[in-house]
């Protein structure tokens, strides 16, 4: 409960110049009196004060104590009258702030977009159950690879002395490591007490100080006390952690307290990745390898590879063939794999990428043809300049094709919701205004070979396989798609004898769909997928 009472007069001199602000609040029992002289008047006060007869204005600042008399007069007589009001307690810091939350909250049922397909309807009935087990089996070892503790939601409550790393600790597996920015900042205390603790290894310290008591030296918990705050940093300055269990992408959580304030913070311990470099050399061909895969299509083939060589006269050149009849290619720069017949789109990609030795690679259909505006160059750009980039489209006779991927996780049981929204993108790229960021491309892309190689183009989907490949890279691949390259289609004829078996396998049958929907279910965990 609080009261407020202002009171406001004038100083006079020869002219109107100035006027006085006297203010007295009660809050929380307590009165609070302040005044001012403030100089000019405001104009509001001055046309008020016009109104007031002139004997006003002649008093002396030095009335001033006996107004603030009348105040305090006035305040014990609220005092005696509202004791209760005015001497509440109020609670503490301690008891105002609420709990955080131990662990997020998990990921609630997802909503399956308008128009979605339900996958449940695509397994087998019979197969359902055993199904639904043997997929939560795989989905419990995929986090355990996938997440650790530094996942953990970690909170720094308001106020504490309390100093550690908050973000960048990292160790070697088995490798003791001093943990830098341990200290401790209180106000006057007779002794001084700090207490650390980890769960997957030990702390030692390198340092013994007079009058410092370790507990702990080499064990899991380590306790440090002294009369000296200045002597107890010392000590906390050399304190080691080193892990117990080798393991190449893992953490632990550190906890370390004094008193009631009590802090966590991450330890990460990681085996580092040995560095896979690409020798760039001085020109395009060192650089990129074009991959390609061909089904009964030579004719196009060639034409293919005789456009390639009309712009870039020694760039390497990859084909996957599983034709039925195979036409050897002989062709400088070519280098051709046959494989079984009719083994699928996917397992060529594979093939084919499996063999590419430069940084780069340049997916392009059997049927393309390279023009003036298919510059490799200016994609190899893009992809240096943005070395996080992963794959970089282009535009097929000047048309884009392109789409975002909507995902929400879902429950464990009932699984995720996936929606393939196409022309869908994100934002462009900074210094690259004509590209912008995406979840899928055309199939005219540069892309990094040992990204790509990561992900792998599953072999299971045969003839209904492009937006499925961009599935399992989402959240793996960083992709992009660029208007400022482009290339060519060959017309369609019909003058090919194996145009009419090519044509039997180019459509998908309705097998072929249901596995695909299969798969979504199984193996990205989805309750629904949309294609829009």
């Amino acid at each position: 409960m609080g009261f407020k009472l202002v009171l406001t007069g004038f100083q006079m001199g020869p002219n109107l110049t100035g006027y006085v602000e006297e203010e007295a609040e009660i809050e929380d029992g307590t009165l609070h009196v302040t005044w001012m002289t403030r100089s000019p008047a405001p104009d509001s006060v001055l046309h008020e004060a016009a109104k007031v007869p002139m004997a006003v204005f002649n008093r002396s600042l030095l009335q001033v104590p006996a107004i603030v008399s009348v105040l305090v007069i006035i305040y014990f007589m609220i005092y005696l009258n509202c004791p209760g009001e005015l001497t509440q307690e109020t609670p503490t810091t301690q008891q105002l702030r609420l709990p955080p939350p131990t662990h997020p909250t998990p990921p609630g049922p997802c909503t399956c977009a308008a128009g979605s397909t339900l996958l449940r309807e695509h397994v087998p009935k019979d197969q359902y159950e055993e199904l639904v087990k043997r997929r939560a089996k795989e989905l419990y070892q995929h986090k355990a690879r996938t997440t650790s503790v530094l996942s953990t939601l970690l909170f720094a409550l308001p106020n504490s002395p309390l100093r550690y790393p908050t973000q960048g600790f990292k160790v070697l597996p088995l490798t003791s490591t001093l943990i830098p920015g341990l200290a401790l900042d209180a106000g006057q205390r007779s002794s001084y007490k700090v207490s650390l603790h980890v769960f997957k290894g030990l702390l030692t310290t390198n340092t013994t100080a007079e009058g410092v008591k370790v507990q702990g030296d080499g064990e899991s918990t380590l306790i440090i006390e002294s009369i000296s705050q200045l002597t107890l940093n010392h000590v906390l300055a050399e304190v080691n952690y080193t892990s117990t269990v080798y393991h190449i992408h893992t953490g632990d959580l550190a906890s370390f307290q004094f008193e009631e304030h009590k802090a966590v913070f991450p330890i990460a311990i990681s085996q580092p990745l040995l560095p896979v470099l690409y020798d760039m050399g001085t020109n395009v061909s060192s650089h990129v390898t074009v991959v390609t895969k061909t089904f009964l299509r030579y004719a196009q083939l060639k034409v293919l590879l005789s456009s390639i060589r009309r712009f870039y006269s020694d760039i390497d050149v990859i084909v996957a063939d599983d034709s039925f009849e195979p036409e050897h290619i002989t062709a400088e720069h070519v280098r051709q794999y046959i494989m079984p017949p009719a083994q699928g789109w996917f397992a060529g990609r594979n093939l084919a990428v499996s063999q590419v030795t430069t940084k780069y690679f340049l997916w392009v259909d059997d049927d393309f043809v390279f023009t003036e505006e298919t510059k490799i160059e200016k994609l190899v750009e893009v992809m240096e300049a943005l070395p996080e980039l992963d794959m970089v489209g282009g535009a097929v006779q000047g048309n884009q094709f392109y789409f975002s991927l909507i995902y929400e996780e879902g429950e464990e049981m009932d699984g995720g919701c996936l929606h393939r929204k196409s022309e869908g993108k994100f934002h462009s790229l900074s210094g690259y205004p004509q590209c912008s960021l995406a979840s899928g491309v055309v199939n005219f892309f540069l892309a990094r070979t040992r990204a790509v190689q990561q992900v792998g183009f599953d072999p299971k989907l045969q003839r209904v396989a492009h937006s499925e490949f961009f599935m399992d890279g989402l959240g793996s691949l960083l992709v992009a798609s660029c208007n400022h390259v482009s290339i060519g289609h060959q017309p369609k004829t019909s003058h090919n004898k194996d145009d009419a078996k090519y044509s039997q396998f180019r459509n998908p049958s309705s097998r072929d769909v249901e596995l695909k929907l299969q798969l979504h279910f199984f193996k990205n965990h989805l309750k629904c997928v949309k294609y829009g």
